[in-house]
């Protein structure tokens, strides 16, 4: 691998990062969002429910399934998005190590 490829991979993988910032503030605002959702919607559900505590609380499960559902996906793609972030930055780390072994190579 040559030096210039090493700076435009180094260019592209910093790049992809600071994408991948931006797409995690975003993701982690729609988990918040979907939070407050569920909580919202299941406290509503509770409250309008009647019978024992135990009768509205599983009425309040069943009708935040689907926030519940959103707000597991959001928390996926949170999870997703810090995996793909690591994975970047341990590639921009290695292409870092090949530019300074090269550098080595090229004094002696």
């Amino acid at each position: 691998m040559d030096p210039s490829r090493i700076v435009q991979e180094l260019t592209e993988l910093t790049a992809s990062n600071r994408k991948g910032v931006e797409a995690l503030f975003e993701a982690e605002q729609a988990l918040a969002q979907a939070e407050a959702d569920l909580d919202s919607l299941e406290a509503k559900a509770f409250l309008s429910a009647e019978g024992s505590v135990a009768e509205r609380q599983a009425h309040a499960k069943v009708a935040a399934v689907d926030a519940r559902l959103t707000r597991d996906i959001a928390r996926a793609k949170v999870s997703r998005i810090k995996q793909k972030l690591r994975t970047i930055e341990s590639e921009i780390m290695a292409q870092a190590t090949m530019s300074k072994i090269m550098q080595a190579e090229m004094k002696l």
